[in-house]
């Protein structure tokens, strides 16, 4: 297969630190992994403020507007970028994107009542209704093998370039059912690792996600689910723990969960007649 496209140098910043062990206290430098607001409008109206890790900022906004519902087919993506701002801060960290006639939930109010963190991006939406967003259920043929499976967190592990050196980002991998890994995206923010994956599949028109599986590095909540479940993705494991309202999304969806992936271990939650003992 060709090579994955894998996000390897995500920005960073250092510092210096004070570095205390038994032997006492040195100054040291250290590599941080930078966190900044990106700001998404859509057609001159801001929608969401969310803190991220600076690079593949478009592919980070159209993976949000798909998984927000905010536009249903790629080709209701006009156009997306920077914004052409006077400072800095505005070309670094607003995205404008214009869609045609997509904004049917915007016109139903909705809205991100105040900043995401990088923790959390389902906190700041208006209403918890908003989020258990119609989609299809997954139909998929996919079947992978356990040890493949088992596979999957070292191959993520050794591709996350940027975390080897802070130790602070969220990886987020799209793999074939044979274990071979297409894309990487990582991030401060576990939602927006998933997001950043999911644009970039969205212009490489690779959506929908059908014959795919999602590998994430933390733990599998709600929105994680409900992401993957809207760019039609049929297997999700996460290296953490599921919460219970992400099962039951799984559940009610027809997608296999996995949770606790380990090189000898796991557990399967829902759909487990796609992982072949």
């Amino acid at each position: 297969m060709a090579q994955a496209d894998i996000e390897k140098q995500a920005p960073t910043s250092s510092w210096r630190v004070t570095k205390v062990t038994a032997e006492g206290a040195i100054n040291s430098p250290d590599v941080l992994a930078r966190e900044e607001p990106l700001e998404i409008r859509v057609n001159g109206q801001s929608i969401a403020v969310t803190m991220r890790t600076p690079g593949h900022d478009e592919e980070l906004a159209a993976g949000f507007l798909w998984t927000e519902r905010l536009i249903a087919r790629p080709e209701s993506l006009i156009s997306i970028g920077h914004c052409p701002g006077k400072t800095e801060e505005e070309r670094e960290n607003i995205v404008l994107a214009y869609v045609d006639g997509a904004s049917g939930a915007l016109e139903e109010g909705w809205q991100r009542n105040f900043p995401a963190s990088s923790s959390c991006g389902i906190c700041g939406k208006a209403s918890i209704e908003a989020v258990r967003q119609a989609a299809e259920p997954i139909q998929s043929d996919i079947r992978v093998a356990s040890n493949i499976l088992h596979g999957l967190p070292k191959t993520l592990r050794q591709a996350q370039d940027t975390f080897d050196r802070t130790g602070g980002l969220h990886a987020a991998g799209l793999f074939d059912s044979e274990g071979d890994l297409i894309l990487l995206r990582e991030d401060v923010g576990r939602h927006n690792a998933v997001d950043k994956m999911v644009g970039a599949a969205l212009f490489r028109k690779m959506l929908p996600l059908e014959d795919s599986l999602v590998l994430v590095s933390g733990r599998a909540g709600f929105e994680i689910v409900q992401k993957c479940l809207l760019a039609g993705v049929p297997i999700v494991a996460a290296v953490g723990a599921p919460s219970s309202l992400a099962v039951e999304l799984a559940a009610e969806s027809g997608m296999t969960l996995v949770g606790f992936l380990r090189e000898n271990s796991m557990n399967v939650y829902t759909g487990a007649e796609r992982v072949l003992a």
